[in-house]
């Protein structure tokens, strides 16, 4: 090997931060003008590894600079600064269907980067790198605490920012698969707000008595939350993804209990039963079965069952009714849901209150819109809670797109949650009141 080659020094600043925040990759003393290719790895708690890489070409002292210079070719291509992380896919082998979902966040995401010589695809195992380091990803900054929470028969988890206090509070509610879900509300307390992940289609109780939660079990969760000695009561908001978005637009029209600052829903519907309780609202859903599709790939495509918009208003929340701030986040090729359909502008508009909506609206993007960085999913395999069922789902999305999306939508909700959470006050002054 070449004793300049062998020289090569790889960089990766900061080597330990948050999920969201970017890094830089630098390469240093390579052979002017030489090929490379840098590699990241992360094997997840499940065991299943993920890679990603890029290629690039040294330029005349050396150097490749991830942030500035483009990759050729790899699981990205063009100036990508975090292709690293949101281009990561299952290695060869992999069994199909896989997504990467964080369930420890009091561990780091560990993820190994590496430089090897030449522009390589494949064998990374077998191969030896140039160099490499590791590099840690938080959901959790330092003195963010974790508070398991299973006071009043509810199955949440309470994440408290850094500080004394208050806080903004937040109610942080997944779809239709269940279990406690932490990484986002872990995330959302990095940034300031206090944040409950609930559990509330397989919830303790749940499991325990076989009757899914009532709405009642919502405004439990915000009572717990809104007397939390840490928690800014009149300061509380709460975010939804799929079906955690027909729970948060029920609540925040019409709960007598829950008062919300704000509200944001990510690839969701106000199609619902307006009267009904978790159940009726999926067994609404699901009577229309029959309109699921199959793909080529016979990947399950959900998105028609609550097409075309009812007319009914019984059959759709009243959005009109709307007294709070609403972000609503669309990933216009959604294939799970019509969240598209859904964005409920002539809604408003026709109710005097469109005012209060904001929506997000991305060419390309899928259901999945997750925190920045998080690997795309087009498809994954998943199991439905009311049927107990495993299949194949078509989420959407085409990858660079959706990446990009993730990023600009959690950088613009964590400015709405700011601005109608904290108002003029930013969250280092507010928490010092």
């Amino acid at each position: 090997m070449d004793s300049k080659q062998s020289c090569v020094k790889l960089s990766v600043q900061p080597s330990r931060g948050l999920i969201d925040e970017k890094f830089i990759v630098l390469v240093q003393n390579a052979l002017p003008g030489s090929q490379l290719t840098i590699h990241a790895l992360h094997q997840c708690e499940d065991g299943h590894s993920w890679e990603a890489f890029g290629h690039y070409t040294a330029d005349t002292t050396g150097t490749v600079n991830v942030s500035e210079d483009p990759s050729m070719g790899g699981t990205y291509s063009g100036v990508e600064q975090m292709g690293l992380l949101w281009s990561l896919r299952s290695v060869p082998g992999s069994k199909p269907g896989l997504r990467m979902r964080k369930k420890n966040v009091q561990a780091p995401m560990e993820v190994t980067i590496s430089v090897y010589k030449g522009h390589q695809t494949q064998g990374f195992a077998d191969m030896v790198p140039l160099s490499g380091v590791m590099v840690e990803r938080w959901y959790m900054a330092p003195g963010v605490r974790r508070i398991p929470i299973t006071e009043d028969g509810l199955t949440a988890t309470l994440f408290l920012p850094s500080g004394p206090g208050p806080f903004p509070g937040l109610l942080d509610l997944w779809g239709g698969g269940g279990q406690l879900v932490e990484y986002r509300a872990a995330l959302l307390a990095s940034h300031g707000i206090a944040s409950m992940a609930i559990d509330y289609l397989t919830a303790n109780i749940t499991r325990k008595t076989g009757k899914m939660v009532d709405n009642q079990y919502f405004e439990t969760a915000y009572r717990v939350l809104q007397q939390h000695p840490q928690v800014c009561s009149s300061r509380i908001a709460m975010m939804g993804l799929s079906f955690g978005t027909s729970i948060t637009l029920k609540m925040a029209i019409y709960s007598k209990v829950i008062k919300l600052s704000c509200a944001v829903c990510i690839s969701g519907s106000h199609v619902q039963p307006v009267d009904g309780s978790v159940e009726e609202i999926l067994k609404y859903f699901h009577k229309n079965a029959e309109k699921t599709r199959l793909n080529e790939k016979n990947e399950v495509i959900w998105r028609d069952l609550l097409l075309p918009i009812p007319t009914d208003p019984l059959l759709k929340a009243d959005v009109g009714q709307l007294q709070c701030p609403l972000l609503l986040v669309v990933g216009e090729d959604d294939q799970n849901w019509p969240a598209p359909e859904s964005a409920l502008d002539e809604t408003m508009e026709r109710a005097g209150n469109s005012h209060l909506l904001t929506v997000l609206s991305y060419p390309n993007a899928g259901h999945l819109i997750e925190p920045p960085y998080t690997p795309h999913a087009r498809s994954s395999t998943f199991r439905t809670v009311e049927l107990s069922q495993k299949v194949m789902c078509l989420w959407g999305g085409q990858t660079a797109e959706h990446s990009q999306a993730q990023e600009d939508a959690w950088r613009k909700m964590l400015v709405f949650l700011r601005e109608n959470l904290y108002g003029t006050r930013t969250p280092t002054t507010f928490s010092q009141l």
